[in-house]
């Protein structure tokens, strides 16, 4: 899960042409503020995860200090938002769960929307991680609750509550959801994964997205969330 200094100049790059367009164009200063804010936060991510990849600690601790350093995405991004007076919604509310979700012309309840969802992943999961050595369930148990709740929250943090929030203020809902969606898909590019697979996370944002706005909540995303991450750690595909 290494991540190359290439990473790191991509982003400078980008990040300072984005200087440019808030310097000069006021009518969009603060969706180009946004992203300026957001690619200097995964500049530091980036930059502290090769930091983490020189020191000398076990595979599982290196992997859980790197997604700490999440943390950038989020506190970066949410100060830009302060700085021009913009309440973050972190949607940190009892989830509501007479929402209702419509597929097409269909209804369906939000509690079994979410159940459905669980257990098709953990369906599909339940292939891969039968053909794993039993014996590694209890010695990955430490890791993969510490790895899954951190992955979780933050991620869910970072693109479900302040992603999405500061986009609303500038775009559609619906171009908050598809923007934050695709970032977070193709974020898991830094990390390693194939892009075929980042697209495949991308539409999982797109059902975090709308658990979160229908019920107001981040928690149903973070369960869900943490439900996947447990089964990529089992599975083989983390560590």
């Amino acid at each position: 899960m290494s991540i190359s200094y290439q990473h790191v100049w991509w982003s400078l790059a980008i990040a300072m042409s984005f200087v440019l367009i808030v310097a000069f164009n006021k009518a969009n200063r603060f969706l180009s503020s946004l992203f300026l804010s957001f690619l200097l936060g995964f500049l530091c991510f980036t930059l502290c995860n090769v930091w983490v990849n020189n020191l000398a600690l076990s595979k599982e601790m290196t992997i859980l200090l790197k997604r700490l350093m999440l943390f950038w995405m989020i506190v970066l991004p949410a100060c830009q938002q302060r700085l021009f007076k913009k309440s973050v919604n972190w949607y940190s509310h009892k989830p509501n769960w007479n929402e209702p979700i419509i597929i097409g012309r269909h209804k369906i309840h939000t509690r079994l929307f979410l159940l459905i969802g669980v257990l098709s992943n953990c369906m599909v999961y339940f292939f891969f991680i039968a053909q794993q050595d039993r014996s590694l369930f209890f010695s990955l148990l430490w890791f993969c609750i510490a790895f899954s709740l951190i992955n979780a929250v933050f991620e869910e943090v970072i693109w479900r509550g302040v992603m999405l929030s500061a986009l609303q203020h500038a775009a559609s809902l619906l171009h908050a959801i598809v923007l934050t969606s695709v970032g977070f898909g193709l974020l898991h590019l830094s990390i390693g994964f194939p892009l075929f697979l980042s697209l495949l996370i991308s539409g999982a944002g797109v059902i975090y997205a709308v658990l979160t706005i229908k019920t107001n909540s981040l928690y149903p995303a973070i369960v869900f969330h943490l439900v996947i991450n447990i089964g990529m750690v089992y599975s083989g595909f983390i560590i």
